[in-house]
């Protein structure tokens, strides 16, 4: 099993989840986030004073999904989140040791 975690701009969040659930991929959770980059931030101006925003607002997605399924998912991350432009985001993955489902105790790749 692997445990994918990619952190995206917000406003790829439902084309990412959308890609996905027609991939078959059907459990995941998403988080909000805030950090950043090389892009470092932007300056904004508010009220005619200068500010810096340097933790950007983001979404995390993350999802455990069977190791035949791995590419297939992470196909449809990039396909549905690529832009071209610094701030795309990132994927991370990892090696999953053992999943339970808390309701019955049914364990492995059957809990997923």
């Amino acid at each position: 099993m692997v445990k994918i975690e990619a952190v995206l701009q917000p406003s790829k969040l439902d084309a990412v989840k959308d890609a996905l659930l027609e991939a078959g991929i059907e459990g995941m959770t998403i988080l909000e986030a805030r950090g950043h980059g090389r892009q470092k931030g932007h300056t904004e101006f508010y009220r005619g004073r200068e500010y810096t925003v340097d933790l950007l607002p983001k979404v995390k997605i993350e999802l455990v999904v069977h190791d035949e399924m791995k590419e297939k998912t992470l196909q449809a991350i990039i396909g549905a989140a690529r832009t071209g432009r610094i701030g795309d985001g990132k994927i991370f993955l990892s090696r999953v040791e053992e999943a339970i489902r808390i309701r019955n105790d049914e364990r492995g790749e059957a809990a997923l």
